[in-house]
């Protein structure tokens, strides 16, 4: 575990900055500062998708999450998850519980490990085709999120601190094994109001826990990052949702 020291002799020190291990510090600076991501309200980004564009719109301090796309409608108003299938076909896709808020996760990384009851500490370096990556490890304190067995793992830059890597493991796909770390690539990234956040992402294949090579890229675009929250009743359940247990 890395060992939080903090020197209040300063009190120009800031105070929502200073919690965090210095590395972590260092990989917020070089993304724009968590004192101005914790300044935003409300974040929203599109994806293209075969069948058209999915949106993402989520309330950043109380996590709610509206997704749009053609074929289904889904939503968390703060205390459940809501579905809607746009079609008459049958949904195929991940189960909605879990993926209100996977993208937005992968999305605002590194800012989302700002959040309350995570726990970290160092993590051994990653090589891939000739070049290192520092690491740091975030675990989750039981009973945060919908599974706080998951662990992630934030590669970065060792000279400017912008995140380069992450790998992470899955625990609610079944038949997929819970401790092999999968890897994505944040491979281009856009500043938006002042903070840089994603527009590649590279999803990898694996073995061993490394990356081994590229298996497809997505792109995010319509990003709007701004101090307003959107009103609650844009995630509320339409009449004709299926409720998610």
């Amino acid at each position: 575990m890395i060992e939080i020291i903090t020197d209040y002799k300063n009190e120009k020190l800031d105070v929502t900055t200073s919690i965090y291990p210095e590395t972590l510090t260092k990989i917020f600076d070089a993304h724009g500062g968590i004192d101005l991501w914790n300044q935003m309200k409300s974040l929203e980004f599109t994806m293209s998708k075969p069948n058209g564009n999915e949106v993402t719109l989520t309330n950043l301090k109380t996590r709610e999450a509206l997704i749009t796309h053609p074929d289904f409608t889904l939503g968390h108003d703060g205390s459940q998850t809501w579905f809607v299938n746009n079609t008459d076909g049958e949904y195929k896709g991940y189960d909605p519980k879990y993926y209100y808020n996977l993208m937005f996760y992968f999305y605002a990384m590194p800012f989302v490990f700002g959040d309350d009851g995570i726990n970290i500490s160092d993590a051994e370096p990653l090589t891939f085709e000739g070049e290192t990556y520092p690491g740091i490890k975030f675990t989750y304190e039981s009973g945060v999120g919908e599974t706080p067995e998951d662990q992630y793992i934030v590669y970065y830059n060792p000279e400017t601190y912008v995140m380069e890597w992450l790998g992470y493991t899955v625990n609610f796909i079944p038949n997929i094994d819970t401790k092999e770390l999968h890897f994505r690539k944040y491979s281009k990234w856009q500043n938006v109001n002042g903070i840089l956040l994603p527009a590649e992402m590279v999803r990898y294949k694996y073995k061993n826990n490394l990356p081994t090579e590229p298996m497809g890229t997505t792109e995010f675009i319509d990003v709007k990052l701004t101090k307003q929250a959107v009103p609650k009743t844009t995630f509320k359940a339409p009449e004709n949702a299926t409720i998610v247990e």
